[in-house]
């Protein structure tokens, strides 16, 4: 997806010691070490064809056995570190990996549990259940039916139980929910039962990651150990694709009042093309912005004996492919970025006709309003001037997701939250942390407060990358995720950073 260098990395649970954040380039591996995790190229021999993976975890686990959300809901609180002496005015962020290695279990598990049952965009009507059970069990106030299947839940969070919270910050955290129209072609014991639809972009880990976050900040809630103020949950449906009215989910919950009164908001996804557990994030664009470009080429038919007497709109749409694409690489500077790609052709009914219409689909990508603008006169122009040879062109640009900008102050915060939590480690260099020309609609949240927006790496050896049919994560980052956002959250619920 980004233009980021990938990492093939797998990872392996260290139930040893907490240990401290370290990194080694001279290691031929690529391995790195954060607090109770060890991420490195390794696979175990004893899974090898096996088609399973075990991933540290207890073997009852690795065997793809279900976790129901009645299950989760009777979950003991997981314990802090140091119960007996823990108090309000300790650092909540200093033990959230121990507390979430105790959940990796069971968010592997729901991991599994939505991977076998994923659901395309706004029709997660199964996923949004589970959650809100799941977040109702936790103690969250939730609502249903957000931007038609989207689950807004939110706590209210203080020393005292949050009696005072409405005078104080709201922080959202943000996961999508839906997957894809793509056949799986995985052969672990949790493939998708959805004939046709997977998840083969990671959204499954985000619901999975994002509930295990809400399982820390509900435990810390419990024990007094949060500032004052409401952290507000986002599972966003279709971030895929948009309705016919042209709206993903992101943009759809932020019209119907999800980022209302919110201070900032954080999102992450999961990266199978990055290495392993390592955080990719700086401020300013991040994602691209990207719109649909439809162009409509008419000539006019004739025998192909005798095409002088047609105009050949499928030698002019050549043309006029060319010509764009030579029209960017002349406009737009070379150290600002965009592209034109044009993913379809379709024309002609015969092999022996001149060929009358072609329809030409495809996107354009910036991180600039001003690049916007250029590669939209670009594309225009190139087909327009086709007319002068006989034919009639119209070209239609739908407006996609904006670029996400993340905010600088905010992204700040989060990065060394990220390093409290993880150790400093875990986290890779601004410069490292490329900006990708895919296009992400959390975008329309960060729209409406200063945001947040980072890659968690997760590849594997032999997975595909993202919506490929063999696409997969490494599972070991799921609890890590859950800790990230949880200590952001708790960052940026305080008023001035610490």
């Amino acid at each position: 997806m980004a233009s980021l260098s990938a990492a093939t990395a797998s990872a392996t649970v260290r139930s040893s010691a907490w240990i401290s954040a370290t990194s080694s380039r001279a290691d031929s591996r690529s391995r790195f070490r954060l607090r109770g995790f060890r991420c490195s190229v390794r696979r175990s021999s004893s899974m090898a064809g096996s088609g399973g993976r075990v991933y540290g975890l207890p073997a009852a686990r690795a065997g793809g056995s279900k976790l129901t959300i009645r299950a989760w809901r009777r979950m003991t609180p997981t314990p802090p570190r140091n119960a007996s002496t823990a108090h309000p005015t300790a650092d909540p962020t200093s033990d959230l990996l121990v507390r979430a290695r105790h959940l990796a279990p069971e968010l592997v598990a729901l991991r599994r549990e939505f991977h076998r049952h994923p659901e395309l965009s706004f029709q997660e009507h199964r996923t949004a259940a589970r959650v809100a059970e799941a977040l109702r069990g936790m103690g969250y106030e939730v609502r249903t039916g957000v931007a038609r299947t989207g689950v807004v839940a939110e706590l209210r969070v203080g020393p005292e139980g949050g009696a005072d919270a409405g005078s104080s910050r709201t922080v959202a955290l943000r996961a999508d929910m839906d997957a894809l129209p793509i056949q799986e072609a995985n052969a672990h014991d949790f493939v998708s039962e959805t004939p046709g639809v997977m998840h083969a972009c990671g959204h499954d880990a985000h619901v999975a990651g994002l509930l295990g976050a809400a399982r820390l900040l509900a435990d810390l809630q419990r024990e007094g150990h949060l500032p004052t103020g409401r952290v507000r949950l986002l599972f966003q449906p279709s971030e895929e694709t948009m309705d016919a009215e042209g709206k993903s989910g992101g943009r759809r919950m932020a019209e119907e009042g999800a980022m209302a009164g919110v201070h900032a908001v954080v999102g992450l996804h999961v990266g199978a093309h990055l290495e392993c557990g390592r955080v990719y994030l700086a401020p300013g664009p991040f994602f691209g912005g990207a719109d649909t470009i439809h162009i409509r080429v008419e000539g006019r038919a004739a025998h192909a004996a005798r095409p002088h007497e047609g105009v050949d709109a499928l030698v002019l749409a050549a043309q006029g492919v060319l010509a764009a694409q030579m029209a960017v690489s002349r406009r737009i500077a070379p150290e600002r970025r965009g592209v034109v790609s044009l993913g379809t052709i379709r024309g002609g009914v015969a092999h022996n006709i001149v060929c009358d219409r072609v329809e030409i689909e495809g996107t354009l990508r910036y991180f600039e309003p001003e690049v916007r603008a250029a590669l939209r006169q670009a594309v225009t122009e190139a087909f327009t001037a086709l007319e002068t040879q006989g034919a009639t062109v119209q070209v239609t640009f739908v407006d996609g997701y904006p670029p996400v900008v993340n905010d600088a102050a905010t992204t700040t915060r989060v990065r060394a939250a990220s390093a409290r939590v993880a150790g400093a480690g875990v986290l890779m260099s601004e410069e490292a942390s490329e900006a990708a020309m895919t296009a992400e609609d959390f975008s329309f949240l960060a729209a409406r407060a200063p945001g947040a927006f980072f890659w968690l790496g997760a590849a594997l050896p032999d997975a595909r990358e993202h919506h490929h049919p063999r696409f997969d994560i490494d599972e070991e980052v799921i609890p890590l995720g859950a800790a990230l956002l949880a200590g952001a959250a708790i960052e940026l619920l305080n008023p001035e950073p610490r």
